[in-house]
């Protein structure tokens, strides 16, 4: 088996909570063609930064995966660094957003907002 192939079988996780809230965001745009596309990129104190925003493009190697009426969608490169994360959205009232349990992640910054 391959890597992408793993990605695709496994890839990410949008919890029931989190596939409400981006369901609920894209709403709010009055657009269907939107995706949660994640990402992770350069930068951070750690090395690596995770990016998530809406997309209603398409580029080859897109890993898609739906939840309920949700799509995630992630690029090729980002796709193993994200294989088996988490996406969860928290509302309590010491925290509210999305967060990402990422089991590839060796290491983060004190920010949260950065791995290795």
């Amino acid at each position: 088996m391959t890597v992408q192939d793993e990605v695709t079988q496994q890839g990410i996780v949008l919890t029931d909570a989190a596939a409400a809230k981006v369901g609920a965001l894209i709403s709010q745009e009055g657009r269907d063609d939107l995706k949660l596309r994640v990402a992770v990129q350069p930068g951070g104190c750690s090395g690596l930064r995770y990016q998530l925003y809406f997309d209603e493009r398409a580029f080859d190697g897109d890993v898609v995966k739906k939840f309920a009426d949700v799509a995630v969608v992630t690029d090729k490169m980002s796709a193993p660094y994200l294989m088996g994360a988490t996406i969860d959205f928290v509302d309590t009232i010491e925290k509210q957003g999305f967060t990402i349990d990422n089991p590839n992640a060796t290491g983060s910054c004190a920010c949260g907002d950065s791995f290795h």
